[in-house]
């Protein structure tokens, strides 16, 4: 069996990406790493995994809708990922057919992801990047993972889950819950809130929105086992 490097933005993200081999022997289970949101680490991580022995590296977690036809729990399987600059870095052609083989009952969406360093947090942002790009996600990982891999010359895909929708805002206050260790923190959540109130709503919402796109990556990658998709 080949060992898979998973890179994720959060430690839940990581969580989930784990639990389906925990039952297998560490030699057997995929390397995994999270991020903490970071592009800059990501890629360093993604570097570090393949250094450790992984013979491919998936980009794995949660993202931000861009075509208004996804909503949460959506799974987007990429063809390519979008860099910064423009350019695009081609996914694994075998390893995405087997993926897209390996559910009977469908439900993967093919497309470009784009990735990108800051949180896009407003649906006009969204909006103007899809016209910009027509990428159907944006998370924050993938396209630093894709130069690592290319740096590497190992296999490289993204397999994301859509947690906000493309008109769905997300509340400035989360994201300094995020540590850099990718685990949430949630006394400077509070501490934004208490000077951006108005917000609260709307981090309801994602909360909301994040137990059932968890929930969704968890069962995909149960689905998938300890390979995710990968053969050689």
């Amino acid at each position: 069996m080949s060992r898979v490097g998973v890179v994720t933005g959060m430690r839940a993200e990581a969580d989930s990406a784990s639990a389906p081999a925990k039952t297998l022997p560490p030699d057997r289970q995929p390397l995994v790493f999270a991020s903490g949101a970071n592009a800059e680490r990501a890629y360093e991580g993604a570097r570090g995994l393949v250094a450790k022995g992984a013979r491919a590296l998936l980009s794995f977690g949660l993202s931000g809708a861009l075509d208004p036809a996804l909503s949460c729990g959506d799974i987007v399987l990429a063809e390519t990922v979008i860099l910064a600059d423009g350019s695009r870095v081609a996914t694994d052609a075998a390893w995405r057919a087997a993926l897209s083989g390996s559910r009977s009952g469908g439900g993967l969406i093919s497309g470009a992801i784009v990735g990108r360093d800051r949180v896009v947090a407003t649906p006009r942002a969204k909006a103007e990047l899809r016209l910009r790009t027509g990428a159907v996600a944006v998370d924050m990982e993938s396209h630093a993972v894709a130069v690592a891999a290319q740096a590497t010359g190992v296999p490289f895909m993204a397999l994301r889950v859509v947690l906000d929708a493309a008109d769905q805002a997300i509340p400035w206050s989360v994201l300094a819950g995020i540590g850099p260790d990718g685990r949430s923190r949630a006394l400077p959540v509070a501490a934004h809130l208490l000077v951006r109130p108005w917000e609260i709503a709307d981090l309801l919402a994602l909360a909301r929105a994040n137990r059932r796109a968890l929930a969704t990556l968890g069962r995909l990658a149960a689905e998938l086992g300890a390979t995710f998709g990968f053969l050689v």
